[in-house]
């Protein structure tokens, strides 16, 4: 058994794709035509680190979801993308205008320091001590 996919609620599709693909460096799994349960149509967006088992699938919020948008955990710190490289990730992606809401600290478990997505959830980038 393994965790395939989480959403991440997304107010529209291509932004979040080039957030996700160009910014962060995740691949673009598949991007395909779909319906909702009720016959509307959507997109089935995954997107995934390089190498990872685990993907994103961005859910495009509809009216009654559109209020969770950058706020799935209630506030927290919801999604932790590990590196090799804390450092050099962190530059590039500061480069690439990612929003970080703290400083790099080193913590017990490695260097840290939180951003927020194209959404505004919180993510950790998490690197070696």
């Amino acid at each position: 058994m393994h965790l395939d996919l989480v959403a991440v609620v997304v107010e529209e599709y291509d932004p979040a794709i080039r957030f996700f693909v160009d910014v962060l460096g995740f691949d673009l799994v598949e991007d395909s035509p779909s319906t909702t349960n009720d016959g509307r149509p959507k997109r089935w967006v995954v997107v995934r680190p390089p190498g990872a088992a685990t993907g994103l699938l961005l859910a495009r919020a509809d009216e009654h979801q559109a209020r969770v948008i950058g706020n799935q955990v209630a506030g927290r710190v919801g999604f932790f993308l590990r590196v090799d490289d804390f450092a050099a990730a962190h530059e590039r992606m500061a480069a690439a205008g990612v929003r970080f809401v703290t400083e790099p600290r080193s913590e017990p478990y490695g260097r840290v320091a939180v951003f927020l997505d194209v959404a505004g959830n919180r993510w950790d980038l998490l690197g070696p001590a």
